[in-house]
Order: C-alpha cells, then sequence, then structure tokens
C-alpha cells in the first residue's frame, strides 16, 4: 500500500486483552487498512491506512462490536491515559465501595446459616443488586460480547456469578442451600481487582503525562517593544520571548540577546547546566538559571523537541514486543475454552457425584480463576514503564522490540568521535617551515566552510590567533580523506597522506615525521598543501569524556565486548582507546565503511550494537543489531537507529541496554506469572480445591500484582 498514514485514536469499552485483540482484527480487515495495532494498557489504537479510507467506516466497524474509537487530531488536547485512569478509579472505587456495604451483611448471613427463608430472601435482595448494579459493566460487557461471538474476560465474571446467582434463586424456592455470598463475594473482589488494576495502571502511565506537564503554560513575548505573558498555545515562530532567571523556556528557539546557564535534564538525563549565550539553540520547558535572555522562536506546538520526545515515548508504547504474540495467540482462544473446560468440569462433577451445588461451584471457580488479565497487560505495563523511565533518563526507545534485542547483543560499537570524545576539538599544534599566518588562513578559509568537527576546530583555531579567514571561492569535501577549495587563486588542498597522493601533491619527510610526533600524543594530524607540494602539518586535541573509561568497564563487567570504531589514524586510535580501556580498535575506516565492519562482526555470529551519530552514520546505525543514535534537542527525531540517546555521554548507551534487558525481565516474569498462574490454578479449580470466591481474589491479585512488578522499573537507575 503507497501513501500511507499512521491515525491514533482513543479507544473506550476494553475490558481485557481480548478486547484488543478483537478491536484489532476487525480494524485490519477493513479495506484501505494496512495493519493495525490496539494496546490494552494505553487504551489506543494505530492505523497504517491508505489516503481514501473513511474514518466513520472504521468507527463503525469497531462499534458493531461494542468500542469506541476516536481518531486523534494532531495539536488538539486528546484524553491523556492517565486521565482516563484516574476517571476509571473513581468509577471503580464508587462500584467497589456499594458492593462492599452490601455484600458484607450477605457474607454475615450466609455465616449465621440461611435456614429461614427470610434469611435467603434478604441474602438474594442485597446480592441481586450487588450483581446487577454494581457489577453491571461486566453484564453490559459479555451482552457486547456475545452478540458479537467473542467472548472475553467479562464473559467469565457474567456467566460465573449470573449462574451462582440463578441456582440459589432456584434454591431458595426449593427450599435448598443458597449460596448468593458466592455471586455478591465474586463481583466484589472482581470490581476490588478492577479498582487496585486502575491505580496501578494509572502509575505506569504517568510517564506521557510527566512528559507533558514539563512544558510551560505561558509565555512573556516581546511585542511592540514591550512585554506581556500570553498562552504558549499562541506563541508563534518569529515571536521574541523573554525568559527571566528560574523561569521555563516556552518553546525552541535561538538567542539573540543575554546568556545563561540552562538546565536541559528534562532532554538530556544530564543534571549538569549548559552554558548558553547569543546564537545557541533553546529547547522548550527547560529551566533558565541565571540571566535574563531573549529568545527568537524557531519551532512550536508539535516541531518542539519536547513534543517529538513525548511522540517517540507514544510510538514505543503503542507498538508490540514480538514475545507478546505467544500471549496475544493463547488470549485469542483462551476464554472459549474455558467456558467449554467449566461445562466439562459441571458434567464431570454432576456424573461423579450427583450433588448440583458442588458441580457448579467448581466450574463457577474454573471460570473465575482462568479470567486472562493478567497475559493481556504482562507486556504492554512493562514497555509503558520501561520507556517512560528512559525518557526520564535521555533515553528513548523507538519500537517495543527493542527490548527483545537488547538481551543478545554482545559487542556494542562506539563511533569514536562525539561519543567517547566529546567532538569539541581544539588546534593544538602548527608545524611549517614558511609563513605560519599564511598556512593558518589559507586551511583556516577551507576548513571554515566545512561542518566537520576538525574543520571548526581549524578555523576556530585561526581565528584565536588574529588570522583573517576569507570566503573560499570553491570548496569540496572529500568524505574521510579531506578537502579541497581555492582561496586567494590558491588551490589548498588540507587531509591524510592518502589525499595528498590522489591530488599529485608531494610530501617532505618532516611532515610525516610531524604527523607521527602528534599522533603519537593521541591527537588527529593532517596535512595542509598547494602549489604541489605539502607546506604544513596542523593537530587537533578532542579531549575524551570523563564518563568514557565507566562506561567500557561496566559494559565489560556486563559480559559485552567493547569496540572502538574511527577514521583516525591507527596510532591516534589506539592512544585514546588504551586510556579508556579498550582494546579492540578498527581505526583508518571512512564513513561509508562502517556498515560494513558492523556486518562483518555479524557475520562472525555477534550481535552488534553500535552507538553514533544519527546523521553521518545512518547506514552503520541502521545495520546494527542495535541502533544506539546519538541525538540533541533538533533532532530527537532522527529516523536511523533503534533508540535516541539525548547526550554524547557513553553512560547512556549502558543505560539504554541495562533498561532494555531489565524491560524484558520483567515481561518474561509477567508472562511466566499470568501462564503459571491460569496453568496451575484451573486444575485445582476444577478438582475443587478452589472455591470460587477464593479464585476471584487470586484473578484479581493476578493482575494487580503483574502491573506492580512493571512499577517496579520506575524505580530503575543506571
Amino acid at each position: 500500500m503507497t501513501d500511507t498514514q499512521t491515525i491514533t485514536f482513543d479507544v473506550e469499552g476494553m475490558t481485557c486483552a481480548s478486547c484488543a485483540l478483537r478491536i484489532e482484527r476487525v480494524l485490519g480487515k477493513q479495506d484501505g487498512v494496512d495493519t493495525a495495532i490496539v494496546n490494552y494498557a494505553g487504551h489506543e489504537a494505530r492505523a497504517e491506512i491508505g489516503p481514501d479510507v473513511d474514518i466513520d467506516a472504521l468507527r463503525a466497524a469497531v462499534a458493531k462490536i461494542g468500542y469506541e474509537i476516536e481518531p486523534v487530531v494532531a495539536g488538539e488536547d486528546r484524553v491523556n491515559v492517565s486521565e482516563r485512569y484516574d476517571e476509571e478509579v473513581v468509577y471503580q472505587r464508587k462500584n467497589l465501595v456499594g458492593a462492599a456495604v452490601l455484600t458484607t451483611p450477605v457474607f454475615l448471613l450466609a455465616m449465621l446459616g440461611p435456614d429461614a427463608l427470610w434469611n435467603s430472601a434478604v441474602q438474594a435482595a442485597l446480592t441481586t443488586i450487588v450483581v446487577f448494579v454494581f457489577g453491571w459493566q461486566f453484564h453490559k460487557a459479555t451482552w457486547k460480547q456475545v452478540t458479537s461471538f467473542s467472548p472475553a474476560m467479562d464473559t467469565l465474571v457474567s456467566v460465573g456469578t449470573l449462574a451462582a446467582w440463578s441456582y440459589s434463586l432456584f434454591a431458595m424456592v426449593e427450599g435448598s442451600a443458597v449460596f448468593f455470598d458466592t455471586a455478591a463475594m465474586i463481583t466484589t473482589l472482581i470490581l476490588l481487582g478492577r479498582y487496585f488494576e486502575a491505580k496501578a495502571k494509572g502509575r505506569a502511565s504517568r510517564a506521557i503525562t510527566k512528559l507533558l506537564e514539563l512544558g510551560a503554560k505561558q509565555a512573556r513575548v516581546l511585542r511592540n517593544g514591550s512585554e506581556r505573558m500570553i498562552d504558549v498555545a499562541d506563541v508563534a515562530v518569529g515571536d521574541t520571548v523573554v525568559v527571566l532567571p528560574g523561569e521555563k523556556i516556552p518553546t525552541d528557539g535561538r538567542i539573540t540577546r543575554g546568556s545563561s546557564s540552562v538546565d536541559e535534564s528534562m532532554l538530556t538525563g544530564e543534571s549538569a547546566p549548559v552554558e548558553k549565550s547569543i546564537g545557541d539553540d533553546a529547547f522548550g520547558a527547560t529551566i533558565n538559571q541565571q540571566g535574563r535572555i531573549e529568545i527568537e522562536v524557531t519551532k512550536v506546538g508539535e516541531a518542539t523537541a519536547l513534543a517529538q520526545i513525548v511522540r517517540l515515548v507514544e510510538d514505543a508504547q503503542a507498538t508490540k514486543a514480538p514475545v507478546q504474540r505467544l500471549a496475544d495467540r493463547v488470549s485469542a482462544v483462551f476464554v472459549p475454552t474455558v467456558i467449554i473446560l467449566a461445562i466439562g468440569v459441571f458434567v464431570t462433577w454432576m456424573f461423579v457425584g450427583g450433588e448440583v451445588p458442588v458441580a457448579l461451584r467448581n466450574a463457577v471457580a474454573v471460570l473465575i480463576i482462568a479470567c486472562p488479565c493478567a497475559m493481556g497487560l504482562a507486556t504492554p505495563t512493562a514497555i509503558m514503564v520501561g520507556s517512560g523511565r528512559g525518557a526520564e533518563l535521555g533515553v528513548l526507545f523507538k519500537n517495543a522490540e527493542v527490548f527483545e534485542r537488547a538481551r543478545s547483543v554482545d559487542v556494542i560499537v562506539f563511533d569514536k568521535t562525539g561519543t567517547l570524545t566529546r567532538g569539541a576539538m581544539t588546534l593544538t599544534d602548527v608545524v611549517t617551515g614558511g609563513d605560519e599566518e599564511r598556512l593558518l588562513r589559507l586551511a583556516g578559509s577551507i576548513e571554515a566552510a566545512s561542518e566537520h568537527p576538525i574543520g571548526k576546530a581549524v578555523a576556530l583555531g585561526a581565528e584565536e590567533r588574529d588570522v583573517e579567514l576569507t570566503i573560499p571561492d570553491d570548496f569540496e569535501a572529500l568524505r574521510g580523506r579531506g578537502v579541497v577549495g581555492t582561496v586567494d587563486g590558491v588551490r589548498v588542498t588540507v587531509g591524510k597522506p592518502k589525499l595528498m597522493a590522489e591530488q599529485g601533491i608531494l610530501i617532505p619527510e618532516r611532515y610525516t615525521d610531524a604527523m607521527e610526533v602528534i599522533e603519537i600524543a593521541g591527537n588527529t594530524a593532517f596535512l595542509v598543501g598547494w602549489d604541489g607540494e605539502v607546506r604544513g602539518t596542523i593537530g587537533v586535541a578532542d579531549t575524551v569524556r570523563a564518563s568514557s573509561a565507566d562506561a567500557v568497564s561496566t559494559l565489560l563487567d556486563m559480559g559485552v565486548e567493547v569496540v572502538m570504531l574511527t577514521g583516525d589514524n591507527r596510532r591516534t586510535a589506539e592512544t585514546i582507546a588504551a586510556e579508556i580501556g579498550i582494546t579492540n580498535v578498527i581505526a583508518e575506516v571512512l564513513p561509508g565503511d562502517k556498515a560494513k565492519e558492523i556486518r562483518r562482526l555479524q557475520n562472525e555470529g555477534r550481535s552488534v550494537g553500535f552507538v553514533g551519530d544519527g546523521i553521518n552514520d545512518a547506514p552503520a546505525l541502521t545495520e546494527a543489531d542495535l541502533g544506539m543514535a546519538v541525538g540533541s534537542g533538533t533532532d530527537v527525531a532522527i529516523e536511523a537507529g533503534d533508540v535516541v540517546l539525548m547526550s554524547g555521554d557513553p553512560m547512556l548507551a549502558v543505560t539504554s541496554l541495562r533498561l532494555a534487558r531489565k524491560t524484558f525481565t520483567t515481561i518474561k516474569q509477567n508472562l511466566y506469572w499470568a501462564f503459571g498462574y491460569n496453568t496451575a490454578a484451573i486444575p485445582l479449580a476444577a478438582l475443587g480445591f478452589l472455591n470460587p470466591m477464593i479464585a476471584a481474589a487470586a484473578m484479581a491479585f493476578s493482575s494487580v500484582s503483574v502491573v506492580t512488578n512493571s512499577i517496579r522499573l520506575k524505580r530503575f537507575n543506571n
């Protein structure tokens, strides 16, 4: 399908994983829909649809099976998942309190022994209110499920409670023993589980809410020479906003007046403030700590860094991990199977003992204990909490598959510049037998036209030495080798010896000797030549990040091999690698060949993670089993890679790997508990070892335990 678009829907009416699967199947079968994914924990659906698909038709198709979907319009306020759960908490609390108040006397009357008709009648009256008023949500959902031939968790609860209630009415008339207390207690305990589940899922879903709350609500805009406060939504590109010390920067822009230090921890996860001055970028929701600054607005609304972060977290939470497919397949057939099994249990017990109360009690226990809520919550709640915690730490996971793939990574390849080193190079050495100022003028003017960190370092170093630079007449960057251009009519070549040889430029031995001395010191050296001969050697230094050695050491302790990949010469690369504890160095690699090196490692049977720049290293990031792209406030939505690291700190790569593995471990724990619980509990219920009330309490506990286990990820700290 071509020209597809992704539409996000808010979903109302889901009560279990089976509901999500049913909506997913219906949406996926509609004409023009390429794929559809429904997230039960997030109450959200996403569909890839063609340009001619009628949204109303999709809405109607889902409505036929008893659910409501509403498309989310970009730029408009949407129902927040956390707010939805807050509303559900209030709703379930009201039902729980009402049911508990009436169930208590029912339970006490049952304990006294329902010998008198009045006792049974009072139980019947109170239980009827509990089942059909406070437990109405189960029967309402069941009616929709049954009429659409798709029974789900509510069906099991409804059938179980109605069976107990109906039989007890019959038994009361016959003068036999009743168990209204079973129907009332099941309803109350399931409502208790729903209440705790809503509270727990609300806590699990607060990552998006916390991100949205980071943004400023108002902005101080400078218009016609005066300042006035307006809503952030009314700020437009081109406006000038004034931010005072202690205030949040309202939206993305560029500083035009003043300087300050800015707390960007919400973007990068790093607590150290960043110094900002005229010309620097500023990002919405970061905090101005010191001076008064004026910012020209460059991005608003959905284009801001904060909005991109929110969108990436939402995207990750909307996807499914491969491990969830097993749970989905089981859930799809689980409820019908359980209903058939319960009927079989009833028939078997009638055949063995002939007592209706015993047979019914065991059949109801099977129905209640088998509710597959925990299966549906196992994966999405862990992903919600894991991706949210990652965003708080400066790590953005782009899809759910990352959590599964991270467990097998056994080698991490770091691109040197900007990750293991700061990438902020400085000019350290100038060796020439002639006019140093002319050398710097020619080399600096050429490099000033380059976007490469080395080029910027040379140009800045020349200017710091009071050398006046000029705009070159022409310029060409030869990727991985150097630059060529014309300055003041002179054809200048700056780069590696290989480039000089290609250009037919003679290299005097003293300049290669100078290169060797510079490289032994761990710096990067290259040559400058014109008129057919090299005229000098220039050296630049890139400082190693303070956390690089710790990151390498931690990865090695985790059993992950660390490789440094760089275009630098081997001598310089090995000097830096030795400083931070790396023994495996791949040097002198052209940018276009980095992906080949990743494939070579994979062909050796390794699972490779790659950490690099999201733009220059896109092929390698895409080729790696786990691509970790170093982003920034301006390019957090980069396409390459699976994970975005919001700063160049190599410890974030460690954080992303450990958090992804911890999240996947949590998913496995949740699924093990959900499957193990049902596998062990159903036979016990069928054999009569669990009465329906205990089954209801255990079922509720299983769902809450899965969500609570996921919430533990909020405490993850690297």
